[in-house]
């Protein structure tokens, strides 16, 4: 099921109102640590190879998704990605050239027809120094958007990343470029906002403590705790200090080309049920809220 083009998601890149509040938020509670800043930009890295898992940029009032970032498998895949984004309905947003950002390497910008900014890279830099630690995150799991028009988005997925449907469900299509379940995740629903951001714990413990330091720092658990249908992930689900939706998850289901996809009726639960092990209350009314509150900027970002 793996992408030609696409090895995986590498980061995502916001607007913020507030840099240094971010800042403490990010290090201090969500535990990131600090790759690299620029004037009016900070970028945060997990324990893995990745340069980066979130760009922080100063913005305006509301907290905004300037762009998610894939890594290429291969540079040809950058000048495929071109030509089939605009052969999809998209366009190209910024052109292949080498980025001039920390991370480095080459990249393109594309947008689809729903505004949605997706940077692809190849070569950046990743750290020598990989490795897990309790209570840390490694890397990202998933992004997941909001669609209007789930089957259009998909399709564009499909057709100009070369993504594949991993599982759909009533409410959600979840799409596969490599060995996690899924990279990129498509929520049905009336709007384009982004939906959330998952980080990888090294493990359920560290799920499950991270979720106790969040409530510590005043950020409840919004959803969770919880083991999800596709991709057999626990997760814990909160907010933000800008409204943002982060999740801490671990065990990602690792699937290959045999794995079969399933379709709404594979994937219900029992009445009262939200999650495999039947512990989680639904999300709650503010997750559902912040799920629908930050969009995309209307011009290309500056950087990843």
């Amino acid at each position: 099921m793996t992408s030609p083009w696409i090895g995986g998601l590498r980061s995502v890149a916001l607007n913020v109102p507030d840099l240094a509040r971010a800042e403490d938020f990010y290090t201090r509670v969500w535990h990131l640590d600090v790759a690299a800043r620029e004037a009016g930009a900070l970028y945060l890295r997990g324990t893995g190879a990745d340069h980066h898992l979130l760009a922080l940029h100063q913005g305006g009032p509301s907290v905004e998704i300037r762009q998610v970032t894939l890594r290429a498998r291969n540079p040809a895949a950058l000048d495929a990605i071109a030509l089939a984004a605009v052969a999809a309905g998209g366009r190209v947003a910024k052109p292949l050239a080498a980025l001039a950002e920390p991370a480095g390497g080459i990249g393109l910008t594309i947008r689809d027809a729903a505004g949605r900014l997706i940077q692809v890279v190849h070569g950046d830099a990743q750290h020598a120094d990989a490795h897990e630690a309790k209570d840390r995150p490694i890397r990202l799991a998933h992004a997941v958007l909001n669609s209007h028009d789930v089957e259009a988005t998909r399709r564009f997925f499909e057709q100009a990343l070369g993504f594949t449907l991993a599982d759909r469900t009533r409410i959600m299509a979840f799409l596969n470029c490599a060995s996690d379940h899924h990279s990129i995740a498509l929520g049905d629903t009336d709007n384009d906002a982004l939906n959330h951001i998952a980080f990888v714990m090294p493990d359920l413990e560290s799920v499950m403590r991270g979720g106790g330091r969040m409530r510590d720092a005043g950020h409840e658990i919004e959803w969770g705790p919880g083991r999800h249908g596709p991709g057999d992930n626990a997760f814990n689900y909160f907010i933000g200090p800008f409204g943002e939706v982060i999740e801490y998850t671990a065990e990602v289901e690792q699937i290959d080309d045999s794995y079969k996809a399933g379709g709404p009726d594979d994937w219900q639960w029992p009445p009262g049920r939200v999650d495999q092990w039947g512990i989680s209350q639904p999300p709650s009314p503010r997750l559902k809220a912040a799920q629908r509150q930050v969009f995309f900027v209307q011009t290309p970002a500056a950087a990843g």
